[in-house]
This record gives structure tokens, C-alpha cells and sequence, in this order.
């Protein structure tokens, strides 16, 4: 068992984000985590992640790293994309001296091409398109062979062809490291061509659990009024978390 959420409680304020959430993730699996603007999804991640911490629950990760893929990549634009990819390598303090620069260099060259961006090493952040340095950040969160990789909205402002080709990369590194994956995402094309599984939030708690293609049968209100993008159902608009 890579990723165990148990009874996982959230608060802001006087506000429950995250209410008794439970739920499994295994090694080679993707979980993807939907639900409206507001719903915790995000939270989840943040929680898992060590960036917030609980008020109450328990969550259990296997030895090792989990890599957290955000939003809007968060690359320093500053350093190229080989400083990049090598920041973990070189600026953790388990990891400092573990490596020469020639086996750092190489290691950069091996995920960039993972991601299918051979040679760009000495690029910067400015010189690439949206869905380069979406894959860029990738390549750095799997520099460190996690074995529990997290995607925050990974196809969020990208056209259809970039969004298709990162979600195949996400399929890709999920068979490469086997590690076990929860992409958070709103999007229906990540959400069937990545996921084993799906779990949608709704006020902080789980109101659907199952496959993609039992989400796109509708037999279930909330999944009918997300597939279908309505208005009308048991959800209702609330502001993001």
C-alpha cells in the first residue's frame, strides 16, 4: 500500500473542508480526485503532501519520496531547465553528496527524455511552451524516484493536444516507476484516459467512489450533474479552497 487516507478532518476557520475522507491508493495505481470549485480537492493534496496538517485522521505513505506535479509547473525561471531538474539532487540535505555532477547530468538527461524532451537541458523556463514546462516539471518530480507522485490540475490552461499528451505522460511514468498517482483534476479526458479509479468530494466528503466508466454512466446524482456540467442536482457553486 503506497498511499491510506483514514478519517481524514480538515478546518479553515469555522469552515470543514475535508470531513472524515478515506480511501487507498495502491502502487501502480492512479486515483483521480474530482469534484466543483471548492470541494477540497486540492486540500487532499496538501495534506498528503505534509504542506497542511490534519486536525484529526491519519494518512500512511510507503518509505520514500512523494513528488508533488503543481498547477502551473512552479519552475524557477531563474536557473535552466537542467538546474531545474537537478535542484532535489543537489540542495536536500539526504541527497547533497550522494551524486557526482556527471551522474547528475546524466540523471537530468534520463527523465527529460522519460518526458520525450531530450537536449533541451540548457533552455530556461521563458524559452518553452505551457505544456514543455508542464513535462519539465515532471521530469524534476521524478528525479528522485518517488514512489508516490501527486498532480494538481496537471492540464489546466493547456489546449486539447497539449492536455492529450501530458495525460499520456501521465499514464507513461505510472508504468515506469509504478508509483501510486492521484491526479486532482476537473477535466473528463484526464480523468478516463489516466484513472483506475475516481473518488469525487463534494462539502468535504466522498459522494462517489469508483471506475471512470461507472462515473459516465450517470447512476449516481452527483456523477450525472459533473459529467453532464449542470447547474441543476445536489451540488452547489462554492468558492475554492
Amino acid at each position: 500500500m503506497s498511499i491510506e487516507v483514514k478519517n481524514l478532518i480538515k478546518t479553515f476557520g469555522d469552515k470543514t473542508v475535508i470531513n472524515d475522507v478515506s480511501f487507498k491508493v495502491q502502487n501502480g495505481e492512479t486515483l483521480a480526485i474530482v469534484g466543483f470549485s471548492g470541494s477540497g480537492k486540492s486540500t487532499i493534496l496538501k495534506l498528503i503532501c505534509g504542506l497542511i496538517t490534519p486536525d484529526s485522521g491519519e494518512i500512511i505513505t510507503s518509505k520514500g519520496d512523494i513528488a508533488m506535479v503543481f498547477q502551473y509547473s512552479a519552475l524557477f525561471d531563474s536557473l535552466n531547465v537542467s538546474d531545474n531538474i537537478a535542484f532535489a539532487l543537489r540542495e536536500r540535505k539526504d541527497l547533497r553528496n550522494k551524486y557526482t555532477e556527471k551522474e547528475i547530468k546524466n540523471i537530468v538527461a534520463e527523465k527529460l527524455e522519460l518526458v520525450g524532451l531530450k537536449g533541451i537541458e540548457n533552455k530556461f523556463p521563458s524559452e518553452l511552451s505551457g505544456g514543455m514546462q508542464k513535462r519539465v516539471s515532471f521530469a524534476r518530480a521524478i528525479v528522485t524516484e518517488p514512489n508516490s507522485i501527486l498532480y494538481d490540475e496537471p492540464t489546466s490552461g493547456l489546449d486539447p493536444i497539449s492536455s492529450t499528451l501530458i495525460e499520456d505522460y501521465i499514464v507513461r511514468l505510472k508504468e515506469e516507476t509504478s508509483a501510486a498517482s492521484i491526479v486532482v483534476t476537473h477535466q473528463m479526458s484526464t480523468i478516463t484516459r489516466t484513472a483506475n479509479r475516481v473518488i469525487m468530494l463534494y462539502d468535504g466528503k466522498i459522494v462517489y467512489e469508483g471506475t471512470p466508466d461507472d462515473m459516465l454512466k450517470q447512476n449516481n446524482a452527483y456523477t450525472k450533474q459533473f459529467v453532464t456540467a449542470s447547474l441543476d442536482g445536489p451540488m452547489q457553486m462554492m468558492s475554492e479552497n
